[in-house]
């Protein structure tokens, strides 16, 4: 083992590090440092040292080849106040057991019946929506995505309750946004923004323990993912207590609308700017539902816009990071990993990388043709993690993306009502800083297409009103 071999990385000073830079522009200062400095960048913050980890090699030994190595990096545990010990936060055993007990919940099938829910949701909100509205889509789509939670997941609507649940969730959120709360010290100093976070918590806690407590009482099964953690059992018979039921609970609640609203966010963003994308994505949608909304039957049909799910996760991945911390002394990239150490896996960086994707910054769904994500290198592309702990509801997300993509492209066609660039503000999630304020206009219809799909930018569209 390289005992004393240590990775390159930017120069720092003694008490701080490298947080200036760092806090000053968190994406840019990590692309430099990859670019700068090679596959493994040693990285020092206030308290910790950091390994950034930029090849596919490399990630894959820590999310797959060896993730007995490694925890939950201290960012993640940050958030146990409010996901407990659920399926995104705990370990071992524990962890084994929680992932045993809800993968029927998430199993292809049972997803599955929920399609129905995320169209019926989308096409409420749609009939509240006309052409030369201005909206803010990131707000639309965390309502639209936090009422479809709710309903699969509590078998509850968005009022009352559900709009309490909505404010600490927000609250929470913009807590994190900050940095400096994630990290070791700052996150305990008694400011009022962390006295409306601890507020948040106990709302949330009592909404969520309220509606477990009641949903035991009435000893139905209403076909959500509640019914379905309350009756896993584990081999011995043993259930789910109240307090795993409400950390699960809140980990898919926070877990399963953030970051699907903010998928579908930047997809309508991409679309806006390359309009050659959306005449193809209409002309899809046109020849495969002609008018009617989607359904789960049509998912396997709607190809262009998954590719352009993915390529929007590709270029601005909802979990921008994914981070590790070493509890064994290990090697990886030929450098020593001493015990301890923080390992930050960015997609934000390994996703925009020109040695796994041509033109890396430009927004290319027909990339994905001829099933790219099997030709790329193991997690050169990794939205949704990999390995044992891979997220549970990935085929949950991608099903409701492209359904929800599907319903609002086919009925209206969004433009953006700003020139002001957009800024990210990378916390938990990838949030966009200042929303995505757009105009909502008619969409146009393409003329009648036949067989496969043409090249894109060659959909013929028509004038409003015209047919």
């Amino acid at each position: 083992m390289s005992r004393h071999r240590t990775p390159p990385g930017p120069r720092d000073t003694f008490l701080l590090g490298s947080l200036v830079p760092y806090m000053r522009d968190v994406l840019g200062f990590l692309t430099r440092c990859a670019r700068e400095y090679g596959d493994v960048v040693r990285v020092r913050l206030p308290g910790m040292t950091a390994y950034l980890l930029n090849h596919p090699e490399h990630i894959e030994y820590v999310l797959r080849s060896h993730p007995q190595y490694f925890i939950k990096d201290f960012s993640t545990r940050a958030v146990i106040p409010v996901l407990g010990q659920g399926l995104l936060t705990s370990e071992g055993d524990f962890w084994r057991r929680q992932r045993r007990l809800s993968q029927p919940a998430f199993a292809l099938q049972q997803v599955q019946t929920y399609a129905a829910v995320m169209v019926d949701y989308t096409e409420e909100m749609l009939r509240g929506w006309k052409a030369g509205d201005e909206r803010d889509v990131h707000h639309e789509m965390t309502r639209l995505t936090l009422r479809i939670v709710a309903r699969t997941l509590f078998d509850a609507d968005v009022s009352g309750e559900g709009r309490q649940v909505s404010e600490a969730l927000d609250t929470i959120m913009t807590y994190f946004l900050n940095p400096l709360n994630m990290l070791p010290f700052f996150g305990w100093l008694p400011t009022p923004q962390a006295w409306r976070y601890r507020r948040a918590r106990r709302q949330l806690n009592e909404v969520v323990f309220g509606l477990i407590r009641r949903r035991r009482e009435e000893g139905r099964d209403a076909g959500d993912l509640l019914s379905r953690l309350l009756a896993a059992q584990d081999e011995d018979g043993t259930r789910m207590s109240d307090q795993q039921l409400r950390d699960e609970s809140v980990t898919l609640m926070l877990a399963g609308h953030e970051t699907t609203a903010l998928t579908l966010s930047y997809c309508f963003y991409l679309l806006a700017r390359h309009p050659e994308a959306d005449g193809r994505l209409a002309a899809e949608l046109h020849e495969v539902l002609g008018g009617r909304a989607p359904t789960v039957a049509d998912v396997p049909r709607l190809r262009y816009a998954e590719w352009v799910v993915k390529e929007s996760m590709r270029l601005y991945p909802p979990a921008w990071s994914i981070g590790r911390e070493a509890i064994t002394e290990c090697e990886i990239g030929g450098y020593h990993v001493p015990r301890g150490t923080q390992l930050w896996l960015v997609q934000w960086v390994v996703h925009r990388d020109p040695r796994w994707f041509d033109e890396p910054k430009s927004f290319r769904p027909e990339r994905w043709d001829n099933d790219l994500a099997r030709r790329l290198p193991r997690c050169a592309y990794f939205p949704f993690g990999d390995g044992p702990r891979i997220c549970i509801g990935a085929s949950f997300a991608m099903m409701e993306a492209v359904l929800i993509l599907a319903a609002v492209i086919q009925r209206f066609r969004l433009t953006l009502a700003s020139d002001r660039p957009l800024e990210l503000e990378p916390s938990i999630t990838l949030r966009p800083k200042h929303g995505i304020p757009m105009r909502v206009e008619g969409r146009a219809v393409p003329k009648s297409m036949k067989g496969e799909i043409e090249s894109p930018g060659t959909a013929t569209l028509l004038a409003d009103g015209e047919r």
